[in-house]
């Protein structure tokens, strides 16, 4: 009978280096990657080079010609890639994201489809909804933080009427 011993977290490398594979699950101070996929990749530093990861947990992220499903680190650099969801302290991006919530946003040519961050600063970005204490740059939005307030309200008052006219004429007498 042959007995394994888990690996404990402290011994986990310091580096590790993937070229064109596929890993489900990577764990190491400093990870980079070149044409490769991974489903998690937790680490210090990672870098990956055109490749794809599921869920990223890290310190720093930098990816050029990358997709992402989440990315969750303190700060993130991403050029000519995409993600789903992005959170991070500081994020600084040229690509398409769905989803990005940080303190400090950086876009050079973006498109977003949900924006919120403490400080928006933009080349030229194109979203869906943004909501924001600061914007400076070009910015495209659909809804700002103005009208999301506009429309939660209007929409609030909408519903209360409706359940108000509701009971008038279903209501028990």
């Amino acid at each position: 009978m042959i007995e394994q011993y888990p690996i404990p977290e402290n011994d986990k490398p310091q580096v590790t280096n993937l070229s064109q594979v596929d890993v489900e699950t990577v764990k190491a101070e400093l990870v980079r990657m070149h044409q490769s996929l991974a489903q998690v990749v937790n680490g210090e530093d990672v870098e990956i080079n055109q490749g794809a990861v599921v869920e990223v947990n890290a310190v720093n992220v930098s990816a050029h010609q990358a997709a992402f499903a989440l990315v969750q680190a303190e700060e993130v650099t991403i050029q000519q890639s995409a993600a789903m969801a992005v959170r991070a302290e500081k994020i600084s991006m040229n690509g398409q994201v769905a989803v990005v919530v940080a303190e400090t946003v950086e876009f050079g040519n973006a498109y977003a489809g949900v924006v919120v961050g403490r400080e928006v600063r933009s080349e030229k970005i194109e979203t869906i909804i943004l909501l924001s204490s600061r914007v400076e740059g070009n910015v495209t939005a659909v809804i700002d933080t103005r009208g999301a307030l506009i429309a939660g309200l209007v929409g609030g008052l909408f519903a209360g009427v409706m359940l108000l006219l509701g009971r008038m004429l279903f209501g028990k007498k």
